[in-house]
């Protein structure tokens, strides 16, 4: 099962995320901060409290994504 191993809210509103399958790279929430209880994200202080949770990450009041769609969604980066 894939799990989020590690995920850092950048200023630009993506995130870089860290998957147990060994990927790592960019996802941008950006298409999501107009969407029902994501709207509360574009509070940049807020945003950046996104911790991993169970496969996914989740932010304090509950808005959640699932490894699944942040590693469909990934920009992928290599290691330097």
């Amino acid at each position: 099962m894939l799990k989020v191993k590690n995920v850092i809210a950048n200023d630009d509103y993506t995130l870089f995320v860290e998957l147990s399958d060994g990927r790592s790279g960019i996802f941008d929430v950006k298409p999501y901060l107009e969407k029902g209880v994501f709207t509360q994200l574009q509070d940049l202080s807020y945003f950046k409290q996104v911790k991993p949770f169970f496969c996914g990450i989740v932010w304090p009041n509950e808005q959640d994504l699932s490894a699944d769609t942040l590693a469909h969604g990934l920009k992928q980066v290599k290691a330097a």
